[in-house]
Parts: C-alpha cells; sequence; structure tokens
C-alpha cells in the first residue's frame, strides 16, 4: 500500500522538500498560472457555474492538495525569514546550519577531577580551575590541579582524573587508584565539529535539539521558511461561545479546537472570525483576506444557509476537490480562490472537519511549510471495523503495543473518539477485518507534543 504523502513514479516529478526549498528561496520565470490544469489527475477541478463532479477517492484527493500546495509556493514567491532561536520552533530550515566556530572551542574537560601533568603522584596546586574562567597557567611534569566539567585544561595536561580515582596520601600528593591513559577525559578542541562544517541540512525541522546545537554552534537567528498564514472562518448561527446549549443553540467546539490544530500542522494562525450564517460576510472575510490559505468551518453542502459553494462562484474561484469519498467528512472541498491563496472548505460536524483537516489541510500546509511528508505505517487492527461500501473511512484507534485498538464514539458530530485518540486508522471500502494491517494517521500532539509538530 501507498500511503498519501509518499512518491510513485507517476509522481516523480513532484516536488520534494528540496525543490519546494528552493521555490521559496528563488523567484522562477516559469511557474505555472493559478488556474493551469495539473496533470495526473484523474479527477478534473470543478469550474464554478458547470455541473459538480463525482466526489474525489480519498488518496487522490490528498495528492490534488499537495500539488495545489505547490502551484501556490510557486506563485507566492515567499522569501525565507530571519528568525530568533526563541521563535524558531518547528520551521523548516532554508539555509544549512553550518557550524561557525570549532565545538568545542578549546580543549575542555570531561569531568570533575584533576587535570594532571607526567606520571603520579602529582603536587596539587592550591587554586582551581573552573568553567567560564579565562585560560590556566601550564602545568608542569609532577604537577596536577582541581578541574571542573567544561573547564578549560591547563596547557601541557597529560590528563584528567577522575574524583572518584584519586585519593591524597598522608603528604597531601595525588594518586591514581587505575591506569591514567594519555588524553582520558579531555575534549579535544573540534572534537565535534570544525567551523564551517555542515552540522544540518537545508529542509530540517527544528526541533528542540536543533535549536541547542544552533546555540552551541554560534548562531543567535535561523534562516526558515516563513509558516504559511491561515485566516480561519466558523460559520453557523447556532454556534455558542460559552455556556450550556440551549434552545437549540449548541457549543462551538471548532472554534477552540482548529487554530491549535492548525499551528501543529506548521500553519500561523492570523485571524480567527465568526461569522454565522450570513453570505454576504463571508464574502467579504474571503475577498478581503491576504492569507495562504482560508479555513471555513460548516456551509460546504447545498443547503438553504450553506454560502460557501455560492462564495467561491461569485469570486470565480476554482474547485481543485468538491467532496471527497470519505467518511466522515464527505462534504469537504479544496478552492483556489487567488494565485496564490486557497481555501479548505470542513464540514460542519466535528470529526468530519477533523477528517477535511487531514485529508486537505495538511498537505496543503506540509507542502508549504516545506516539511518532509511523514513516514506512512501499518498495524493490525485489534478489532473488525465495518466499512463504508464504495468509501474509505478514517477511525479514531489507540496504539497497544504492536496493534491499534478502534474506538467508539467516531460518528461525525463526535469528539469523544478522537480526544482520546493516538491516530485515525484508514479503513479501505468495505472494512477492515480484526488483524489486518491498516494504515494510520498520527495526530500531531502524538509525536511532536501539543502546539507544534516535528514530523
Amino acid at each position: 500500500m501507498t500511503a498519501p504523502g509518499t512518491r510513485t513514479d507517476e509522481d516523480a516529478e513532484d516536488l520534494d522538500v528540496e525543490e519546494a526549498l528552493a521555490l521559496v528561496k528563488e523567484n522562477p520565470g516559469d511557474h505555472l498560472p493559478a488556474h493551469a490544469p495539473h496533470h495526473g489527475h484523474a479527477t478534473a477541478p470543478h469550474h464554478p457555474g458547470e455541473p459538480r463532479h463525482r466526489a474525489t477517492p480519498w488518496p487522490e484527493a490528498r495528492t490534488i492538495a499537495e500539488r495545489a500546495a505547490r502551484a501556490g509556493v510557486r506563485a507566492a514567491r515567499r522569501a525565507p525569514v530571519s528568525v530568533s532561536l526563541d521563535t524558531a520552533l518547528g520551521l523548516t530550515l532554508a539555509e544549512p546550519l553550518t557550524a561557525l566556530t570549532d565545538l568545542p572551542s578549546f580543549d575542555t574537560s570531561a569531568m570533575d577531577g584533576w587535570a594532571v601533568a607526567g606520571p603520579g603522584p602529582w603536587t596539587v596546586r592550591a587554586e582551581g580551575v573552573l568553567a567560564g574562567h579565562a585560560e590556566p597557567e601550564p602545568l608542569t611534569d609532577g604537577e596536577a590541579v582541581r578541574i571542573a566539567t567544561g573547564a578549560r585544561i591547563p596547557p601541557d595536561t597529560t590528563a584528567v582524573l577522575r574524583t572518584e580515582h584519586g585519593r591524597s596520601d598522608a603528604k597531601d600528593r595525588l594518586h591514581s587508584t587505575r591506569e591514567v591513559v594519555h588524553g582520558q577525559d579531555i575534549r579535544p578542541r573540534g572534537q565535534e565539529c570544525r567551523s564551517g562544517d555542515q552540522l544540518l541540512s537545508v529542509g530540517t525541522v527544528v526541533t528542540p535539539a536543533v535549536l541547542g546545537l544552533a546555540a552551541a554552534a554560534g548562531y543567535d537567528t535561523l534562516t526558515a521558511v516563513p509558516r504559511p498564514r491561515v485566516d480561519v472562518l466558523v460559520l453557523g448561527d447556532e454556534l455558542l461561545t460559552g455556556g450550556l446549549p440551549h434552545d437549540g443553540l449548541i457549543r462551538d467546539a471548532l472554534g477552540p479546537m482548529l487554530p491549535p490544530w492548525l499551528r501543529a500542522l506548521g500553519a500561523e494562525v492570523t485571524a480567527v472570525q465568526r461569522i454565522g450564517d450570513d453570505a454576504e460576510a463571508l464574502h467579504r472575510a474571503v475577498t478581503t483576506s491576504d492569507a495562504d490559505v482560508l479555513v471555513t468551518t460548516g456551509g460546504t453542502a447545498a443547503g438553504p444557509v450553506d454560502h460557501v459553494h455560492p462564495t467561491l462562484r461569485r469570486i470565480g474561484a476554482e474547485l481543485l476537490v468538491d467532496g471527497v469519498k470519505v467518511r466522515p467528512g464527505h462534504p469537504m472541498l479544496l478552492a483556489r480562490t487567488k494565485e496564490n491563496q486557497h481555501l479548505v472548505g470542513l464540514p460542519g460536524n466535528p470529526l468530519a472537519a477533523v477528517s477535511g483537516l487531514l485529508t486537505l489541510a495538511e498537505p496543503l500546509l506540509r507542502i508549504l511549510a516545506a516539511r518532509p511528508a511523514p513516514e506512512p505505517y501499518t498495524l493490525p487492527l485489534r478489532d473488525a471495523v465495518h466499512g463504508h461500501p464504495y468509501d474509505t473511512r478514517l477511525v479514531p484507534v489507540v496504539l497497544r503495543g504492536d496493534g491499534a485498538v478502534p474506538l467508539h464514539y467516531n460518528g461525525p458530530a463526535m469528539l469523544r473518539g478522537i480526544a482520546a485518540a493516538d491516530a485515525l486508522a484508514v479503513v479501505p471500502p468495505g472494512g477492515a477485518r480484526s488483524g489486518q494491517e491498516t494504515e494510520l494517521l498520527d495526530l500531531p500532539w502524538a509525536t511532536g507534543g501539543i502546539g507544534v509538530c516535528f514530523t
């Protein structure tokens, strides 16, 4: 099975991380026009005013979202940004991380103990050597000095004798309780790298460890791919922002859920607007936004207050995906609203919206942020899962040992299952039997921590 996000022979010309970064760093003159069709689509994009095409198969919908993002990268010509270390977490390096100094930049002690010169026993100096101080005086044969971990090694030192390997005699001379090997417990200058060495390549996602390495190598800022900017438009007159549901009104679950989820996918959420069922307000919000991606909630069907499709027709947007063969989340959509802007229309039901996030928003934002595709993996299901006759199902699961346990409460309007889940199982049409190897989609916080997804 080829998981979404993996490359096939047919997609060999598609952008990978390096190519995406190259487009960020250049202003190519041969980028595709915003409305040019991309080869390889089994389902052609739908133009407003034409009869709506059939729903797109789930794997193909993800591929279309990736290709749309690549066209958006070409059109946007976004320059890399210089960011401080404390704001770089989760970004992708747009330039290699090259050492600005030797690491370590001088010979240092790897342990607490004594710096010794020549064979023992040794006479110990009165003053010690601490980290952060200037270079100490050289040692002479038969001399030792107390030294702390990380302190500079005195010139002419033979080795560092660990505290637990030394003892003093009645004349306060230092003896070793085991053989002293020349250079032991000394970190020589340049042991980890030399100035100018490449430490990390372009396309590396900035993790906490990357931040530590960058600081150690002398960096105050990093050059990275900017986060794609996302505006969230929450639709529906029936939504409450506080208190208990009453009188036909329900609490808005997507307003609190979507912004942190989108940030975990690499986005910068620039605005969250509550619009209700107001066609003119939706039109104003869409046409005045300068975000890279708009995410709407609800209003993607064909009911009397479903204003997303009419708004897209009104502004001349191009529908790239209009319905996906997936449950929940079937009425999701993807449209190109401007040459360098896309709209992801999520269904209003909470779990259906999660399905839309993982189907369309995740591949779109991943390419825009120049992040690598997650490695696909499968696990056997512990229990059988009923399938839809024709559509893919996304089912919340928890990981237990070497298997995945499907969770209940997986209906389109339910969040109880996904709130306890580690991943979503991709159940093919017709269902999956107990023990069947099934593709899994990790949730961002399952691997990357709350707020930022690293993989």
